[in-house]
């Protein structure tokens, strides 16, 4: 989850909100890729979440980075809570989840490279202290009595606010792992057609990279128990976005939206102040109660906008939120299928053919029966693996024309190579992790640590 932003002055009309957004406009020539992935830390000889705090711990390893690797630490109060270095930060999820959270690069190749480097950093760290990571969207076993505690004030008003909205929130914040892709636009239209490719084709991404099929400890019905969780999390903030397909779509009638989404916090002076539920059109008008009289500057609108989660979010940027996290193949492979698509206007073109024809109830249809059935799953006469084929071709197209020559290869259509490979099959990694443990597993969780080990 995101870190406090900073560096926005008062907000003066409200005319600012949309022109927060559209001023992360850019031309194609400065477009860049932000590829972010969580993973699980666990205690090699216990299997047992990594706790914050110890001689083998998250604490440990972030001293390990900063002394031997050249990250600077990112506090909160005397905790340290991240890290930094040259553009791209290490973050803690709720429970614990290791967060990398990359440099804007300028092609999938530095993508690669940054994680590949990454996980060597965290590896070499980890080994001797009997600590492995694995990639994984949701913890095959671990109750949520078991998951170590943040300490960051954020997630603490966030808690007590899941406990009270939907069903699935502190599921979400505390036992699932995702990996996602942040792309720039370049003008308002070209936001809004991203934003709809997006959406609709996010059914395909949670498909393909399906990888949570347990749950506390046995088969959970669903291959993306990660993306259940998601449907019954906080209606107000989360889903599909309806309304993003609507004549009149643009950065005006997505700040509505969020304005309507009830508040988390307010960060001042290094601390979170309690905003549950309360209303930004209130703090606009100088009458939120958390701050009496005080109006909000942009570091709070752009802290707000960060407090939403549909499928694919906007901001001065798009996130592509509808994936699990998985082995490092697939790790690249997100990326890959979304730059493919997006960055090349012939492919964001047949894209958008593929998919305008949807309805809504088509597309959410085919949210729930990605979670359930990964590529297997069908609905309103569509079936995904269908749709998958059709967005990765386009996406291998993509990729081709981009024409990005780097470490030792000619483009970058070589990182859909696993995905490819799960079309071929008709499997993602749930499917090979079921028949494993109905196979040589023989109903035991305990050989998927070492399976899907990312270290």
């Amino acid at each position: 989850m995101s870190i406090p932003q900073s560096g926005g002055g008062p907000i003066e009309h409200f005319e600012q909100l949309a022109e927060y957004m559209e001023s992360g406009c850019k031309p194609a020539a400065d477009w860049r890729i932000g590829t972010e992935h969580e993973k699980f830390g666990w205690l090699t000889d216990t299997c047992l979440p990594l706790p914050y705090a110890g001689d083998r711990s998250i604490s440990a390893l972030f001293d390990g980075l900063a002394s031997r690797f050249g990250w600077s630490p990112l506090r909160e109060g005397e905790n340290v809570i991240g890290l930094t270095r040259n553009g791209a930060n290490v973050s803690l999820e709720p429970g614990g989840q290791f967060e990398l959270s990359g440099a804007p690069v300028e092609d999938l190749h530095q993508t690669a490279a940054e994680l590949r480097n990454h996980l060597a950093e965290v590896g070499e760290l980890a080994g001797p202290m009997g600590v492995n990571f694995m990639g994984i969207g949701a913890a095959p076993e671990w109750t949520h009595a078991q998951m170590p505690v943040m300490p960051k004030g954020r997630y603490r008003l966030m808690t007590d606010y899941m406990g009270r909205v939907g069903t699935h929130g502190t599921q979400m914040m505390y036992r699932t792992c995702t990996v996602q892709v942040n792309l720039d636009y370049g003008s308002e239209a070209d936001m809004v057609k991203k934003l709809r490719v997006a959406l609709a084709l996010q059914p395909v991404a949670t498909a393909l990279f399906a990888s949570s099929p347990f749950f506390e400890g046995r088969p959970n019905g669903h291959k993306s128990w990660r993306s259940r969780i998601w449907r019954s999390l906080d209606d107000s903030r989360t889903g599909m976005l309806p309304f993003v397909f609507e004549d009149g779509m643009g950065f005006q009638r997505y700040v509505d939206w969020v304005l309507d989404v009830p508040m988390y916090f307010v960060y001042r002076d290094g601390k979170y102040i309690n905003a549950l539920g309360q209303s930004f059109r209130d703090f606009l008008k100088g009458e939120l109660p958390a701050l009496p009289g005080e109006k909000p500057t942009l570091s709070d609108w752009a802290d707000h906008l960060t407090t939403v989660f549909p499928e694919a979010r906007a901001k001065k940027f798009i996130e592509m939120r509808g994936a699990d996290a998985g082995n490092e193949a697939h790790l690249n492979a997100l990326p890959a299928f979304w730059v493919g698509i997006m960055y090349d206007n012939a492919a964001l073109d047949a894209a958008w053919d593929l998919v305008k024809g949807l309805d809504a109830e088509t597309r959410q249809g085919l949210r729930v029966a990605a979670s359930v059935s990964a590529l297997q799953g069908e609905a309103g006469g569509v079936k995904l693996i269908d749709l998958a084929r059709a967005a990765v071709d386009i996406s291998r197209g993509g990729l081709a024309a981009r024409a990005c020559a780097g470490s030792g290869k000619a483009d970058e259509t070589g990182y859909l190579d696993v995905l490819l490979d799960n079309l071929a099959r008709g499997r993602v990694q749930a499917d090979d992790l079921l028949a494993a443990y109905e196979g040589p597993w023989r109903h035991s969780l305990a050989p998927i640590y070492a399976d899907t080990s990312l270290c």
